[in-house]
């Protein structure tokens, strides 16, 4: 350690009593409101920002705590010396912090530059580790407790304050006799004799290991939950990539092929959750088959994100293809529960599945555990008679019939999923939607009736996603 030298500076001088008692006081009303909020705060550890939550209000309490003992180490003054002739008085040991505890140990010491004398409080020596009976380390002694890599930061810190009169402020690492590393941080100011010089070194020194692990935790669940959000950002885009490439356009009408049939005028929109940012496994799906029939179909799987959206692609995809094979309704949901029974991670979805038949104007239909799809005609509306069926995936082997209605020139059919309205109150949206039957029949295209849905369920607080799909026949 370097000798003493002049430094250009006396050291502060430290506050009356008087005030160092309002500070207390504030300091334990502060900690007192601090920990009522911690306790209303209570989790069960599973929810990321739960915990980041938590160990920001143990930091804030740490911190308040540690306020409190060098208010309250200020107040008292600082440990008496023991005279050079005197026998050194006993040095009382505080009893151990219980392990994990938030609050640091508090120590003091004063190094004596001209007589080459020091002087420990009695927590001191349970800081660094030492045994209460052995004499105190002097300064050029103390790096011997100090791991080798913190050695030069620790000589640093005090040449600075000898030489250049700089507080002491920064932190090493102690090793005690048992193996145990512990953080410590030191401050301190020189002490100058009436010629200017340095005559002596005051320093106050606390246990921050704690403190270190809890903000390492802070930190850490930080982190954590920056990883969370990101990742569910990202399952999120990718959802929503994986539904738009998959689905017709949200908006507008459902393009057909250049030549398709004119005999249906069609329309869809896709009302995302109101409560939840994740995609969810709703569908709806308008396909000209190649003998000229038309396929209407929507579905629901349970669930949201990316792998339910993808299991939805999925379901759409065969849809399509055993239509296109010519199966019919009935048969496409039995062989379309069996997949969903086959698939590696089981799930439940509900659909309806149409075939219209333009040259006689019928439909023929089947559902999945799914609301009926809505006729409306002259004004009035009506649910068709469902068939029996099962949801998707409910029962190895479960056969499902289906029906069939003719339809008039004028008539427009609603197939929705069961999102539109909170808690999935079915029966109450079905009324809402029917009670819509006389704007449908002065509607002029089925663009219009969607419109007229969004209106009455878009501003809706949806727990779901929900999808509406409207088919008008033209001749």
């Amino acid at each position: 350690m370097p000798s003493h030298l002049s430094a250009d500076r006396p050291a502060a001088q430290p506050p009356g009593p008087g005030s160092v008692d309002a500070l207390i006081s504030q300091t334990r009303r502060l900690k007192g409101d601090v920990d009522a909020v911690r306790r209303d705060a209570q989790d069960d550890g599973s929810d990321p920002q739960g915990r980041w939550q938590r160990a920001l209000y143990d930091l804030a309490l740490h911190q308040l705590n540690d306020l409190d003992e060098h208010l309250g180490q200020l107040r008292d003054g600082p440990p008496v010396p023991t005279s050079v002739d005197a026998a050194p008085a006993p040095r009382a040991v505080p009893t151990a912090p219980r392990r994990g505890s938030l609050l640091s140990r508090v120590g003091s010491a004063e190094w004596n530059l001209l007589t080459d004398e020091a002087n420990w409080s009695g927590e001191l020596y349970q800081i660094l580790g030492r045994d209460p009976a052995a004499p105190p380390l002097t300064l050029d002694e103390l790096p011997s407790l100090v791991l080798d890599e913190d050695r030069a930061k620790l000589t640093s810190m005090v040449t600075d304050c000898l030489v250049d009169a700089k507080p002491i402020d920064g932190e090493f690492r102690v090793v005690h006799p048992d193996g145990a590393v512990r953080t410590v941080h030191m401050m301190g100011e020189p002490v100058l004799d009436t010629d200017g010089s340095t005559a002596s070194m005051w320093a106050v020194l606390r246990d921050v290991s704690e403190l270190r692990r809890s903000q390492r935790a802070v930190s850490e669940t930080r982190d954590s939950l920056q990883r969370h959000q990101h990742r569910a950002q990202t399952e999120h885009r990718l959802a929503v990539e994986l539904q738009e490439a998959v689905l017709p356009p949200w908006r507008g009408s459902l393009r057909l092929p250049q030549h398709g049939p004119r005999t249906l005028d069609l329309a869809a929109h896709y009302l995302p959750a109101s409560t939840s940012a994740l995609i969810g496994g709703d569908w709806y799906d308008a396909l000209e088959l190649a003998d000229g029939d038309m396929l209407l179909s929507v579905g629901d799987l349970t669930g949201h994100g990316v792998a339910v959206t993808s299991g939805m692609a999925t379901l759409l995809g065969a849809v399509r293809g055993m239509a296109m094979a010519g199966t019919e309704p009935g048969q496409l949901l039995s062989w379309l529960n069996q997949l969903l029974d086959a698939t590696v991670q089981p799930a439940l979805g509900s659909a309806v599945c149409c075939r219209y038949r333009p040259e006689t104007r019928t439909l023929v239909w089947a559902q999945a555990g799914h609301p009926a799809p809505l006729l409306f005609r002259n004004g009035t509306g009506r649910r068709l008679n469902a068939p029996d069926g099962v949801l998707l995936g409910a029962t190895s082997g479960a056969a499902y019939e289906q029906a069939e209605e003719p339809l008039e020139t004028g008539d427009l059919l609603l197939l929705h999923t069961d999102g539109l309205l909170p808690r999935n109150n079915e029966s109450e949206a079905v009324h809402r939607l029917l009670d819509l039957a006389p704007r449908f029949d002065e509607a002029s295209t089925a663009q219009d009736c969607v419109r007229m849905v969004v209106e009455e369920f878009g501003e809706t607080e949806r727990d779901d996603d929900a999808c509406v799909l409207i088919a008008k026949v033209t001749v």
